[in-house]
């Protein structure tokens, strides 16, 4: 039996992931595949949010496969992530509160982007 949603529920695109399981554990599982099975859903799940045909979806993805290894191509696609993420978040009428800044820089230490842009993206969820 499936219930359908009343007025006071907030259905979102946007899938609640366990931050630690996008920033280490799947990522270690898969030798480091998971990392851009996560990078395309959550883009998928932002155009979805916005409904909007034009978004992103596998260009952000395919940069991050064929020019990651230059560096420049990926610190601007996951710039620009942080800032799809803010927009998401305004969209959902949740305060705009990530940097595309701080997820940039944070990604020199350990890593740690995407653990700062799963936090965010479940602040929708």
């Amino acid at each position: 039996m499936t219930t359908t949603p009343t007025a006071t529920q907030n259905i979102s695109p946007i899938k609640r992931r366990n931050p630690w399981a996008v920033w280490i554990g799947l990522p270690l599982i898969t030798l480091g595949i998971y990392f851009f099975v996560w990078y395309y859903k959550i883009h998928r799940e932002m155009a979805d949010q916005s409904r909007d045909p034009n978004a992103p979806v596998a260009g952000p993805l395919l940069v991050m496969i064929f020019l990651g290894w230059m560096g420049i191509p990926f610190l601007i696609s996951f710039y620009r992530t942080g800032n799809r993420i803010r927009e998401a978040q305004m969209r959902a009428g949740v305060e705009g509160t990530c940097s595309p800044v701080i997820g940039m820089l944070l990604c020199f230490v350990f890593g740690l982007g995407s653990f700062y842009y799963q936090n965010e993206l479940n602040k929708i969820a």
